[in-house]
């Protein structure tokens, strides 16, 4: 676990500013600048769009009396998506509009699902007498 989250806190960092820099080089100070602005706002507007839907899908599951889990999940996603978008990188971008793509973000939630669920038969192999 420490191991993924020095990934996580020193790797990516380096590597997303490495990339600014190599792309500034390339492209230019400002059009670099404009590129992490613009990637922001579009990435927390359609954040924010489709967390309204999300919204109202679990609004609308609730009041029909079921348990609205796949649109929690979205929501989840989504509000991750808006959180990687308004970080500065390029790759933390294309992680938040990969997210904000349903078919993209149901893979994730695929991949989820089988983490959850190895992560419980795990604690079922190590405690089984409370389950």
């Amino acid at each position: 676990m420490f191991g993924k989250l020095l990934i996580i806190f020193i790797a990516i960092p380096f590597i997303e500013v490495s990339l600014l820099i190599k792309l500034g080089s390339v492209i230019g100070f400002w059009p670099t600048l404009f590129i992490q602005l613009g990637t922001g706002i579009l990435g927390a507007t359609l954040a924010r769009v489709q967390g309204f839907f999300v919204w109202q899908k679990i609004t609308r599951e609730t009041q029909l009396g079921r348990v609205p889990t796949e649109e929690m999940l979205n929501g989840v996603l989504i509000l991750i998506a808006g959180l990687v978008l308004m970080t500065p990188g390029l790759l933390t971008d294309l992680f938040g509009f990969l997210l904000l793509i349903p078919g993209t973000r149901n893979a994730f939630k695929r991949w989820l699902r089988r983490q959850f669920d190895q992560g419980i038969h795990a604690t079922r192999e190590t405690y089984p007498k409370q389950y």
